[in-house]
């Protein structure tokens, strides 16, 4: 199974990483770093419409063709004033909008850490890149969160820790369920898309 490992902090080794560690420890994969990069926000230019591929050329093309070749996603993020890091926002919304590739049934999780609260709602808004795509998503024990504000203190979340290894099993099951399913029976048949406009 691949896995692709997305660090939306802008701490290369702080507690997201940590979070996300305990995960590779697991998975035995490494992870990407994204939260200390330079990435802008989407231009609404549509060109990745027709080339498939988003005009500016960052880590964002660079991690397409990680996307596309993972059965799983687990994206990590601080949480910061109840919403994922703004430049993993950023990375995610152009990544997910400009790749084409059918992402139905690759397994995604979201993994969020802050000092004290906040934590359900980016777990939300992180979720949602994975549910608009057909991807279902991996739980654990708990939401999938750690606690920690200076680095290191990650690690003082014994509960928090527990629920990235849970995590990280129940998500290897389950993308090894989906791997012999579609292998039996192929993916969920998709009708044409139908688009309804609200403005009459």
């Amino acid at each position: 199974m691949k896995i692709l490992l997305i660090n939306g902090s802008p701490h290369n080794k702080g507690n997201t990483f940590l979070a996300l560690d305990e995960m590779r420890k697991i998975f035995d994969q490494e992870n990407i770093q994204v939260g200390n990069q330079p990435i802008r926000g989407c231009l609404g230019c549509r060109v990745c419409y027709r080339t498939g591929k988003c005009i500016i050329d960052d880590l964002v093309n660079r991690a397409a063709g990680l996307l596309e070749e993972a059965d799983g996603v687990v994206v990590g993020s601080p949480v910061y004033f109840a919403q994922a890091n703004a430049t993993l926002v950023a990375f995610l919304t152009r990544l997910f909008y400009s790749t084409h590739f059918d992402k139905t049934m690759k397994v995604g999780a979201s993994v969020v850490v802050a000092r004290r609260g906040g934590l359900s709602a980016t777990f939300d808004e992180l979720n949602k890149f994975f549910t608009l795509c057909g991807m279902p998503l991996a739980s654990s024990q708990y939401w999938n969160s750690v606690h920690g504000q200076m680095p290191g203190e990650a690690l003082q979340d014994p509960e928090g820790l527990q629920t990235m290894r849970t995590l990280a099993r129940n998500m290897s099951f389950l993308m090894k369920s989906i791997a012999l399913g579609k292998e039996k029976y192929g993916l969920p048949k998709k009708e044409l898309p139908h688009f309804t406009n609200f403005v009459c």
